[in-house]
C-alpha cells in the first residue's frame, strides 16, 4: 500500500474510530489511545492512568504499526487470488474492515470473502450488509459497502 493510500486509510479510520491523544477506556473497558490502539504490555503507556496525554508522534507511530498489521493480515487472508491484484480502493476498504474486526472475525465472512476473491464487488457489498458487523457499525459499514459497489 503506497503512502497516499495509507494517508487515505488513516483519514478514514480517524473518522470511523476517532483519534484520542490521551489514554481512555474503549467499549470493552480496555485502555486505548490514538486511533483505536489497544495498549499492550509492551507499550510504554502500559500501566499509565486513564487520561494520560499521548503525543501526536506516538499516536502516529502506534497507528502505523497497527496499519501494518491490518495490511499483513489482509495479505494473509486474501493471498489465494493475489492481494496485489485487487484495486487500491478494495485494499482501503478491506484494511478498514480488518482494522475494525481483525482476521479471526473477517475470515468468517465466507460469502463476502468468496465474492471478493472473484472480484465480484457488487455481491461482496450485498454480503457485507448481511452481517452482524453491519448492524453494529451501520454508518461505517454502509459507507464501505457503497464504495465496494462502486469499484
Amino acid at each position: 500500500m503506497d503512502l497516499d493510500a495509507r494517508k487515505r486509510v488513516f483519514n478514514q479510520l480517524r473518522e470511523d474510530e476517532g483519534v484520542e491523544y490521551k489514554i481512555y477506556l474503549d467499549h470493552l473497558d480496555l485502555p486505548t489511545f490514538g486511533v483505536g490502539h489497544l495498549i499492550l504490555e509492551t507499550d510504554p503507556e502500559h500501566g499509565e492512568e486513564i487520561g494520560t496525554r499521548v503525543s501526536e508522534e506516538r499516536v502516529e507511530d502506534a497507528f502505523q504499526k497497527d496499519l501494518n498489521v491490518a495490511i499483513s493480515e489482509c495479505q494473509i487472508l486474501y493471498t489465494e487470488k493475489g492481494w496485489d491484484n485487487f484495486p487500491v480502493e478494495c485494499h482501503e476498504i478491506l484494511v478498514n474492515m480488518m482494522f475494525n474486526m481483525g482476521r479471526t472475525r473477517l475470515s468468517k465472512f465466507r460469502k463476502f470473502n468468496a465474492a471478493v476473491l472473484k472480484h465480484d464487488w457488487a455481491t461482496a457489498a450485498v454480503e457485507g450488509r448481511d452481517s452482524l458487523w453491519y448492524n453494529q457499525v451501520t454508518n461505517r459499514a454502509e459507507r464501505l459497502m457503497k464504495r465496494m459497489e462502486a469499484i
